[in-house]
């Protein structure tokens, strides 16, 4: 099997000491100036690196190319480059400094299909001004509550751009900015061993209201976003809805969570969807805190920033935004490596080990978020034994519209079963949309019930 002891040769080039639990200390005022200066606004590294195979930060891609219309596949404003090199299952040991244990172990259990296709790194990440301006003043203001579940005094998005613990690195990935309102028709694919599939459709509408302008911690009364979730396809699940208020504090207050059940034809309750039991229609392959990654509270781990090295992430993956068939995308074991692309990038690692007293599938997860934009993009996940279990890519591209970068399709592997579930999958009817109007009346129980009857 594939164990975490191997975990020391992928954070080789670690760039700042371990960082314990909370601390009381916010960042300094000298600190937080650096914000726009050496550091991104949202406390990344602007500098390129050594050798200049990661270049400065320039502002990010804010302009769609010409003739874009939202809801319709990204042109990929990148698609003249071609790949630098190919590790494969032959060269690996090479590059296993920038690369997770979890990745290396994808070339041991799949030596002859894996391989990781390396492009010119294009630091695409970019936000809107005011989404910055936050970010800076959350700087010095922001804190964690006494027990870490939640934090206070931050508005919009981030609120730790300089992280000082673990539990900062997971609390800006969770509060970052994702749009103000989200809707998308999605596929998640759940492959078996040889490749053959059936497709699950979504349709997902979402309100960021922690993101909204004059939001504030008080004023959206713990409520970090609301979420509704459809299936639409194939027959025998369509028309089961999920319904999700997702709370910022879930020790104060935990998820509220409801569920329609078409055979049924009532709403109900749904504490159960949280941590890790089996996701929405996942056949066991996802845990509900697997989707974007990770999400929910993170009372039941105990988070330890390892600090930042050079790795090579899943990055600008286009192609997979509805730009090539999903019969191209999806194959046994994995996704394509073909249509895949993955870049050199700076990340923050940051490691979940189970509390004592607490339990889930997952004994330890070792998270790696994008230092440009805290979005998760490699999760390697280990049992209870120490061995890896499934590693999680996030195929991440910009979403120039916006503009903010997020994944496109992520995937979770199960190196034991040979299986893997791929959530975001798109044909060119598929979509993401941010300018849908959105209110909190269109996330209550009284609308799930209207949906569901409708």
């Amino acid at each position: 099997m594939f164990n975490k002891s191997s975990i020391g040769a992928a954070t080789a080039i670690v760039l700042a000491l371990a960082w314990g639990q909370p601390a009381a200390a916010k960042v300094s005022a000298q600190e937080a100036a650096e914000l726009g200066k050496s550091l991104t606004p949202v406390g990344a590294t602007k500098a390129g690196n050594a050798d200049g195979s990661i270049p400065a930060w320039d502002g990010g891609v804010t302009t769609a190319p010409a003739g874009y219309q939202p809801g319709t596949p990204h042109p990929d404003p990148f698609a003249g480059d071609t790949a630098l090199y190919e590790i494969t299952a032959a060269n690996a040991d090479q590059y296993k400094d920038m690369l997770s244990p979890g990745q290396m172990a994808m070339f041991k259990r799949y030596p002859e299909t894996w391989k990781i296709k390396v492009y010119p790194t294009r630091r695409s990440a970019a936000f809107p001004q005011d989404i910055y301006d936050a970010v800076i003043n959350n700087a010095t203001t922001a804190e964690l509550t006494e027990d870490g579940n939640g934090f206070r005094n931050a508005t919009r998005s981030s609120p730790f751009p300089i992280p000082k613990n673990g539990l900062e690195t997971i609390w800006n990935h969770l509060a970052r900015f994702r749009g103000q309102t989200t809707e998308r028709s999605v596929k998640q694919v759940i492959p078996t061993p040889d490749g053959s599939y059936t497709p699950v459709q979504f349709q997902e509408k979402v309100l960021w209201a922690y993101a909204a302008k004059g939001a504030t911690i008080e004023s959206i009364n713990n409520r970090l976003a609301y979420f509704l979730q459809e299936v639409t396809a194939p027959a025998r699940l369509a028309g089961t809805i999920l319904l999700v208020h997702e709370t910022l504090d879930q020790r104060a207050e935990p998820r509220n969570a409801w569920t329609y059940n078409p055979g049924q034809r009532r709403v109900r309750r749904a504490p159960n969807v949280a941590y890790d039991n089996p996701g929405t229609a996942s056949d066991g392959q996802r845990t509900n805190d697997q989707l974007d990654m990770f999400n929910g509270a993170p009372d039941r781990y105990d988070w330890t920033l390892v600090g930042k090295q050079e790795m090579i992430v899943p990055y600008n993956n286009y192609k997979l935004d509805g730009n090539v068939p999903v019969r191209d995308v999806i194959a046994a074991g994995h996704l394509n490596p073909e249509v895949l692309r993955y870049e050199k990038h700076r990340v923050w690692v940051t490691q979940a080990k189970v509390k004592q007293g607490t339990s889930h599938l997952y004994a330890t997860r070792t998270f790696y978020f994008d230092e440009d934009s805290w979005q998760p993009l490699v999760v390697d996940n280990y049992d209870a034994r120490g061995d890896i279990w499934r590693v999680s890519e996030a195929y991440a591209m910009q979403y120039y519209e916006q503009p903010l970068l997020w994944d496109t399709i992520h995937a979770h592997y199960d190196l034991q079963n040979g299986r893997y579930l791929a959530f975001g999958v798109k044909d060119k009817d598929d979509y993401v949309r941010f300018d849908v109007p959105l209110t909190e009346a269109d996330f209550s129980p009284d609308a799930l019930r209207r949906a569901g009857t409708r």
